[in-house]
C-alpha cells in the first residue's frame, strides 16, 4: 500500500481547490448555511430577534438541531442607519460596535462560524468602516450590504463601495431587492444597472445575490423580472457573471412561492445549481434553521440537487474551511 504524504497533499489542497476539483467540499452532512445572522441585544430591539438577541451559542444550538455544520453570519450593523427607523445618536458608533460583538461572537466557533461586516453604503463613514473591518481577521472575508434596509437606489448607483470591497479582497453579499414600504422602483432596469455599472466595480472578488435578487419569497414579479436579467448574462456567458452566486435564504416562505414552484425550479435549473447557496436567514422564533430547511426541501427539486446546492463551497469560504479542517 502506497504511504500518504499528508504534508504533500496539505500543499497543494489549495491548488486543487482553486482549479475546481474539490467543490462541493464538504459531505452531506456538512451543509454550509450561508446567511445567517446574529444580534446583539441593543440590534435585537430594533428588529425581530428583540432584546434578548441572538448571539453565537444560541445560533450553535440551533444549527446543531438542524444538522448544518457551518454557517456564514452577517452583520445586522446597517440596521443602525436605517432611515425607515428613529435615528439613534453617534450612529456610526453604534455600527462599530455591532460589528465588534459579531466579530467577537464569530471568534468562539472559529471552526463553525465566519463573520461579514455590514455598512449602510449611503453613510459617509462607509468607506471608513469597510477599511476598519478588512483588518479584523474575524470580519474581513466579506461585507454584507441592504439595499432595502438602507433605501439604496440602484438608478443612482455609487460605485465607491464595491471598489472598496474589491480593493480589500472582501467578498459582497447583496440584498439587492430595493426598499418595499416606499415602493421604491425594482425590476430588470435596476437589475440591469446593477449587471452594467456595480458587478464592473468588484469584478476580483465574489458577489453573492441574497433571496434569488428578491426580498424573500417569490410571489413579487419583480423579483422574477430582475432573476430573469441575471439568468440571460449567464446564458450568454456575460464574463461579469464569472463571480456571481446567488444564495436561496427565504424562498421557500409558505404562501410566497407555491403558485410560482415551477417557475422558481426552472429559474435555480437556468442559473445552474454550481452558482446556488443554501441559506435560512436569522434563526428567529418562528424561523428556524431545522424549520427553514425543511421548508426548502417542499421545493420541487430532485434530493441530487438539493444536495449539490446544500454543499456547494463558494469560493470566499475556500481557505477558511481549509483552515477550519486542519485544527479538527
Amino acid at each position: 500500500m502506497l504511504g500518504l504524504n499528508y504534508g504533500a497533499i496539505k500543499r497543494w489542497l489549495p491548488i486543487i481547490m482553486a482549479l475546481g476539483v474539490l467543490a462541493p467540499l464538504n459531505s452531506s452532512a456538512d451543509t454550509i448555511d450561508y446567511h445567517q445572522h446574529l444580534y446583539s441585544p441593543e440590534a435585537g430591539a430594533r428588529s425581530s430577534p428583540g432584546p434578548k438577541g441572538i448571539d453565537a451559542d444560541n445560533l450553535i444550538a440551533q444549527l446543531d438541531a438542524a444538522g448544518i455544520r457551518r454557517a456564514v453570519v452577517l452583520s445586522v450593523a446597517y440596521s443602525f442607519s436605517n432611515p425607515n427607523k428613529p435615528p439613534v445618536p453617534n450612529e456610526y458608533e453604534h455600527v462599530m460596535a455591532e460589528n465588534n460583538w459579531t466579530s467577537a461572537q464569530v471568534a468562539k466557533y472559529p471552526q463553525r462560524l465566519l463573520g461579514f461586516c455590514s455598512v449602510n453604503p449611503l453613510r459617509p463613514y462607509a468607506l471608513e468602516e469597510i477599511a476598519r473591518c478588512a483588518k479584523d481577521p474575524n470580519l474581513r472575508t466579506g461585507l454584507k450590504l441592504h439595499f432595502g434596509n438602507s433605501d439604496v437606489n440602484v438608478d443612482n448607483p455609487d460605485h465607491l463601495v464595491f471598489r472598496a470591497a474589491n480593493e480589500h479582497h472582501m467578498a459582497i453579499v447583496v440584498h439587492m431587492h430595493a426598499n418595499i414600504d416606499h415602493h421604491r422602483p425594482y425590476g430588470a432596469k435596476e437589475a440591469l444597472i446593477f449587471l452594467e455599472q456595480l458587478l464592473p466595480a468588484a469584478p476580483d472578488v465574489v458577489v453573492q445575490i441574497a433571496h434569488l435578487a428578491g426580498g424573500g419569497g417569490y410571489d413579487d414579479p419583480a423579483t422574477d423580472a430582475a432573476l430573469s436579467v441575471f439568468v440571460k448574462a449567464i446564458e450568454r456567458k456575460d464574463p461579469r457573471m464569472k463571480n456571481v452566486y446567488f444564495d436561496v435564504c427565504g424562498i421557500a416562505i409558505p404562501g410566497t412561492w407555491e403558485n410560482k414552484a415551477d417557475l422558481v425550479v426552472q429559474r435555480i435549473r437556468q442559473i445552474g445549481t454550481n452558482r446556488l447557496l443554501y441559506g435560512s436567514d436569522a434563526a428567529t422564533a418562528d424561523n428556524a434553521p431545522k424549520s427553514a430547511l425543511k421548508r426548502w426541501h417542499n421545493l420541487r427539486l430532485t434530493q441530487e440537487e438539493f444536495r449539490e446546492i446544500e454543499n456547494n463551497v463558494a469560493a470566499y469560504l475556500r481557505n477558511w474551511l481549509l483552515a477550519a479542517e486542519s485544527r479538527r
